[in-house]
This record gives structure tokens, C-alpha cells and sequence, in this order.
């Protein structure tokens, strides 16, 4: 059944998962602050809207894809936000990663104004956003569950159900951005001792990647690397943000993460160092002493 869609945020993922939607047949809806990313869109097929309010008006289910909870807040309860103008029994499906008690809590905002909410961080990188191939974490009521339908199936390959109350999507991401940080952390530290004690980068990227300290993070970043890449992807900010709140939801329970705690001091030094918009990958050029792969 063709619905009527909202994607708010056409960065890496939010612009795949559009298109995912659009190759599913649903009529799609986007607003970004960068009208130019609108209009492209809309010469493919979809619709361009000039505000959030005209989004909100035309859409059953509006899917946002912006950065942080910040931005968010922005999406809904600025001025000129859809919160005000979505319909009820309407469905937000919050994609960015947040703290779990922040999201909890929105759950709650939008059900006084009769939103229905999922609370649905997303994982898996630009490509599989654009192939439809991601993975969804997601929380919420039944109902809205419910209303929204297949359309989770049209932007995931894997869309998992966590729990009847938003917040558990939200923790499970950030478990995975625990994860994402100190590996790209840890590969970023193994390729620098490489290059520091000689070994060929790209002998040392190809043994690695067919040996058992092989991990994703390390044949996907440090290809970047490589190349001398650092096209941000995925910027090194985004993981002084998402490490931060790692930290923030152990801190609360009184749990200890070295591992965490020291991935994020890199990123930071990385960030301070004139990193913060350059892919995380560039964390690698907070060692000493190395010389970094050039452009070919």
C-alpha cells in the first residue's frame, strides 16, 4: 500500500533511506536546511517541501534523520516545527542517537499531542541505507508499530523490536556505538605502530584483513586511510558525541568503561587537534611519529 512518508535530514543515511523508500512505492516527502538536497531528490521523484510544518501536514509517518537530540528538539518544538502540525495518530520514528531517558521522555511529549513514537536509532553506514540493507533498533507501543506499517521493512534489512516502551532502541545503539568507537579506536592504534615501526601499510592492511584481528571497523576505516580519505562518512565529532553518551548512561549506574573512556580522550584530542569534521578515521593522526599514507 502506497503511504504518504516524511524524511526529515538527507545526510548519508536519511537520503538512502528516502530513496529506499521511493523503489518501495511509497510517495516520499523530504525536508533538509540545504534546499539544494531537496530539490535533488525531488528531480528523481519525490517531493521537496519548504518547510517542516508543509512535511508534517502531507505525511502518516515522518521519519527524522538529523544528527543529535539538539536537532531534534528543533525538528519538533521549533518554530515552524511538525510536532504542531502533525495529525493525530500520526507516527514519529526518531532515528538519531541519543541518551535513552531523553527519548523515553519524548515518547511521552508526543503522546499529549496524539504522536504516536518509535524510538529507532539505525546502524550500518551510507551504503546499506541507500540498498535498503541497514539495521533498525526499535521501541515502542504496538500501536505505532502498528501504523507505520511495512515501511520499516522498505528502509532495513533488519528491523529489531526491543521492547513496548521507547528508550530500549536507544540503549541498544548506544551499546553498538560502545563498540563502533573503541574498534575504530583500536585499528586506528594497530595501523599507526605499523607505519611507525616500518611495516608496509598496505601489506599490513591485507594480512590484517584476512587474520583474526580482523574487524569491520578496521577493513572499512582504515581502507580509508589507504587512500588518504577523509571524506567524513561518519565525523570524528560524531563519536566525541555518541562515546560521551556511552559514558553519560554508564556513569549513571556507576559503571566502570576503561576501554570507552580512553576511545573517547581520542577522539577528543582528535577533534582538538582540528579533526572534528574530517572522518573518524582521522583519529589516526593523533600519533607521533608516522607517516600517513598520501593521495595517490
Amino acid at each position: 500500500m502506497t503511504r504518504n512518508v516524511g524524511v526529515i535530514g538527507l545526510g548519508a543515511m536519511g537520503g538512502g533511506m528516502a530513496r529506499s523508500l521511493r523503489r518501495h512505492g511509497h510517495a516520499v516527502n523530504v525536508f533538509d536546511v540545504r534546499a539544494e538536497m531537496a530539490q535533488a531528490f525531488a528531480a528523481e521523484g519525490g517531493v521537496a517541501c519548504a518547510s517542516l510544518a508543509e512535511l508534517a501536514g502531507a505525511c502518516e509517518v515522518i521519519v527524522s534523520v538529523v544528527v543529535n537530540a539538539a536537532q531534534t528538539e528543533t525538528v519538533l518544538f521549533g518554530e515552524g516545527g511538525c510536532a504542531y502540525a502533525m495529525r493525530r495518530g500520526s507516527v514519529f520514528v526518531m532515528c538519531s542517537t541519543v541518551d535513552p531517558n531523553w527519548s523515553i521522555a519524548l515518547e511521552s511529549r508526543l503522546a499529549a499531542l496524539g504522536i504516536l513514537y518509535l524510538d529507532a536509532p539505525i546502524s550500518g553506514g551510507a551504503a546499506k541505507a541507500a540498498s535498503g540493507e541497514m539495521t533498525m533498533m526499535t521501541a515502542g507501543k504496538p500501536e505505532a508499530y502498528e501504523a507505520v506499517g511495512t515501511l520499516l521493512d522498505a528502509m532495513a534489512a533488519k528491523v529489531y523490536r526491543l521492547g513496548e516502551q521507547a528508550g530500549a532502541g536507544s540503549k541498544v545503539k548506544i551499546i553498538n556505538q560502545l563498540l563502533a568507537g573503541v574498534h575504530i579506536a583500536a585499528a586506528a592504534e594497530a595501523m599507526a605502530l605499523g607505519l611507525r615501526e616500518g611495516v608496509d601499510a598496505h601489506a599490513l592492511y591485507e594480512v590484517i584483513t584476512h587474520s583474526a584481528g580482523n574487524s569491520w571497523m578496521f577493513e572499512n576505516r582504515m581502507a580509508h586511510v589507504l587512500a588518504a580519505d577523509y571524506t567524513p562518512l561518519s565525523a570524528v565529532d560524531i563519536f566525541v558525541k555518541d562515546l560521551g553518551l556511552v559514558l553519560d548512561m554508564a556513569r549513571a549506574s556507576k559503571f566502570p568503561l576503561p576501554l570507552s573512556s580512553t576511545a573517547h580522550q581520542m577522539f577528543m584530542q582528535a577533534s582538538t587537534a582540528g579533526f572534528a569534521r574530517e572522518d573518524d578515521s582521522a583519529v589516526i593522526k593523533i600519533f607521533p611519529g608516522i607517516e600517513l599514507p598520501k593521495k595517490p
